[in-house]
């Protein structure tokens, strides 16, 4: 009988190791999926072509807490100062240099101070694609309104993020960091890809490698965050455009510069005002489903969409960025 015992144990011992190991070479494999680039999205790439980037702001840049010296441009007023003060976030793969350049503009023209920032990761911030942890962009951010606020300390600030930068702005709308703003503007926002807004593939705009990221959050879960700096996500960028974009996003830095998972969660959490603009022929979002995915908001949500507009134009159109520029600028006077 006790051979038996130990017998039927030594089996048990075998068959859960065998599962074990089946397991581990079943994420390794996962992990190991690559990463796959999607063909040039010409309706991105076309809009920045539309830009006129003479009157381009030389780069500056600020001293995170880490020591790291992140980039951003500085757009003093060119008309009567409003009073505002807005902090441009740009989408996936851009930086401030980019498209929403033609944003940045024209908020100046109206009087509104502005500042367009490289988030971590992108054009002049730090490693092209990664972050060190997430969370970090929120330091960052502190630490980057910390030295507006040396200049101007009572000055009311709206936060303006485009896309990707829309998602990671209602993530700060929904923090504690939500106090540094008076109000958040969601300029086509990427919401999840559970987000009825959400078109697959974000119209053709990214690919994301599934396998991997489902093998990084088993891991996570049991906390093992040995490849969180492995690429999960690809754009459709042009070729040869490495000097000016990001082809590609590590996993940590995909979920930093996002909303959290539970979109509507951080849209309950958010106690100031929101406002989200888009372009009714968003190309890469369903524009007519904001409304829905905002609906269950506790506080109103002011949903607008200005026709003909698609997802760069939003940041590009001379129609919508005078839009957007009046809405910010009158937003102040009116407060």
């Amino acid at each position: 009988m006790p051979s038996t015992i130990v017998s039927r144990s030594l089996k048990a011992a075998i068959g859960a190791l065998a599962l074990v190991g089946l397991a581990g070479s079943v994420l390794a494999g996962m992990v190991a999926w690559p990463t796959r680039q999607p063909p040039e999205l010409t309706s991105i790439s076309d809009a920045r072509k539309s830009v006129d980037f003479t009157d381009l702001p030389a780069l500056e840049r600020f001293q995170a807490r880490d020591g790291t010296a992140l980039g951003f441009r500085h757009y003093p007023p060119t008309s009567p100062a409003s009073g505002q003060i807005a902090v441009v976030i740009h989408g996936s793969s851009g930086s401030s240099g980019g498209t929403i350049h033609a944003l940045s503009t024209a908020l100046a023209r109206r009087g509104v101070e502005t500042f367009a920032v490289d988030i971590r990761g992108h054009g002049a911030s730090g490693t092209r694609g990664d972050i060190g942890y997430v969370g970090q962009l929120e330091d960052d951010l502190a630490d980057f309104v910390a030295i507006v606020r040396k200049a101007s300390p009572t000055a009311p600030l709206t936060l303006i993020g485009h896309s990707a930068g829309g998602g990671f702005a209602l993530r700060i709308a929904a923090s504690p960091l939500q106090d540094l703003f008076e109000r958040t503007v969601l300029l086509a926002p990427y919401l999840g890809y559970n987000a009825p807004s959400n078109r697959p593939n974000s119209g053709g705009w990214a690919s994301a490698d599934i396998p991997r990221i489902i093998a990084l959050s088993v891991l996570r879960g049991i906390g093992v965050h040995c490849c969180d700096a492995l690429p999960v996500l690809a754009f459709a960028v042009p070729p040869n455009s490495s000097k000016t974009l990001v082809s590609s996003y590590t996993d940590r830095l995909m979920r930093n510069f996002a909303n959290h998972p539970d979109f509507r969660a951080d849209i309950a959490a958010a106690r100031k005002p929101l406002t989200i603009i888009a372009g009714a022929d968003d190309e890469l979002m369903l524009a007519d489903k904001y409304t829905e995915a905002v609906s269950a908001a506790p506080r109103p949500i002011s949903v607008r969409l200005i026709p003909g507009v698609n997802h760069m134009g939003i940041v590009s159109d001379a129609a919508a960025i005078s839009v957007i520029a009046d809405d910010v600028a009158k937003y102040g006077a009116n407060s």
